[in-house]
């Protein structure tokens, strides 16, 4: 039996998260975007070495910091320029969990022209995350149409 390079099971990209206070960010992820826990590896102080969250279809990996071995949350390191887009069958709901369980909104929820309702915010651990519900299918010419208008020159 030989062993595949990956699993075909999951994604093949997958972000893998550095979260100061990680077993209260996989709280937050499970009770905000309805993650299911799939594995933790901790320590006996409850530090998370590793942990894998599933999401919908996703996997997200996430662990407490480590900075010796390079592991450093958004906090640490002033900001994040990576944002996640996750799919959510009830934007609204979703981003008012999100906001009272503690995170920041960036953008509030509206219908974008692309045919999702999007908003953002940021987890209480500085993540970037656009929660969005499909609402509508935009041709490809319509598409170009609103664009347009969207962004003009």
């Amino acid at each position: 039996m030989s062993t595949k390079p990956f699993s075909e099971d999951d994604p093949r990209v997958t972000p893998y998260l550095s979260v100061d206070g990680a077993a209260a960010g996989i709280d937050f992820y499970v009770a905000v975007l309805g993650a299911t826990e799939r594995m933790r590896m901790a320590s006996p102080d409850g530090k998370v070495h590793h942990a894998e969250l599933q999401i919908g279809n996703s996997v997200v990996m996430v662990a407490d910091e480590f900075p010796e071995l390079g592991f450093r949350g958004p906090r640490s390191l002033g900001g994040t320029p990576v944002h996640l887009y996750v799919y959510v069958e009830d934007v609204d709901a979703v981003f008012a969990e999100a906001l009272a369980r503690g995170a920041t909104e960036v953008n509030a929820v509206k219908d974008e022209f692309y045919g999702d309702r999007v908003g953002q915010f940021e987890d209480p651990y500085g993540h970037r995350w656009h929660v969005a519900t499909h609402v509508e299918d935009v041709p490809p010419e319509e598409m170009a149409k609103r664009v347009r208008e969207a962004m003009p020159d």
